[in-house]
């Protein structure tokens, strides 16, 4: 059975990957399997570069199959921003609950119709040998005014983040609905694709 690395150090990613990829004859293996500390640099100008990144430093690391991807929000009041500086938005390593609060503070007054924002990630693979192949994904909805129950740790702006096709913000989700509708789950569908067309499945 052919192993695929999904390079991430989050743990709630690492589980939303396997239960998006469950079932195919794959043996997933994570960065902490490996004993891997080495960071790759996330310098790119987009989700895209730093995706790319990420897959080519992993798999060029430990020979393997690699699945890595970059993401974050981007608010359309705001140009975009945080985009791919969404974990470093106040000028540093934020923890979940300082991104919380600086986003909230950047948005505040702003009218409801104008709080439209969208989750993307895109998804970057590759295979040893072939060039990186790259999906894309997203999904639509509000910045709330305040978060809503607790910060998912890794996910700080789900609590913030709300989809009227479910009067819920994201992180209310059951697993089912979340699995559903993922902008994680648009994405692997073409990553599921190439993978059969290349044979690794």
């Amino acid at each position: 059975m052919e192993k695929l690395l999904i390079a991430t150090s989050n743990p709630g990613k690492l589980k939303e990957y396997k239960e998006l990829l469950k079932g195919l004859p794959l043996e997933f293996v994570s960065l902490k399997d490996l004993e891997i500390d080495a960071k790759a640099t996330e310098d790119g100008k987009n989700f895209n570069e730093n995706a790319i990144k990420k897959a080519k430093f992993y798999s060029k690391l430990t020979g393997l199959p690699t699945l890595s991807d970059d993401g974050g929000l981007e608010i359309d009041y705001l140009n975009g921003d945080p985009g791919v500086n969404s974990h470093r938005w106040p000028g540093h390593e934020a923890t979940d609950e300082e991104l919380v609060k600086f986003t909230l503070k950047k948005m505040k007054g702003v009218p409801w119709k104008k709080r439209g924002a969208q989750l993307k990630v895109v998804i970057a693979l590759k295979i040893p040998g072939k060039k990186v192949f790259t999906s894309e994904g997203k999904i639509r909805g509000f910045i709330l005014t305040k978060p809503r129950e607790k910060i998912i740790p890794g996910y700080p702006f789900r609590s913030i983040f709300y989809l009227p096709q479910y009067r819920k913000s994201f992180n209310q989700l059951s697993e089912e609905e979340e699995l559903k509708i993922s902008h994680r789950k648009k994405a692997i569908k073409e990553i599921i694709k190439f993978l059969k067309s290349e044979k690794i499945i």
